[in-house]
């Protein structure tokens, strides 16, 4: 996997949910997998499952397609 390619989507979203006082932290890559933790207000949000899978999933698989999909633990 492109290390510059993800460090910018994950940039990308992270401004976008700095906005909204939250944020996302790469815990790893495993079997194509990438895993995240949502931050700030984030974690507690009651959308964020919707926000997770909707939006900063899509965003970077997107970015990367040759990911399988993205999990937040």
């Amino acid at each position: 996997m492109d290390k510059e390619a993800l460090d910018r989507v994950i940039e990308k979203v992270s401004e976008k949910l700095k906005a909204e006082g939250g944020g996302i932290e790469v815990i790893g890559v495993k079997n194509d997998m990438l895993y995240v933790k949502l931050l700030g207000s984030c974690e507690t949000c009651p959308m964020s499952g919707l926000t997770m899978k909707n939006w900063v999933e899509k965003t970077i698989l997107e970015a990367l397609p040759s990911l399988k999909g993205v999990k937040a633990v």
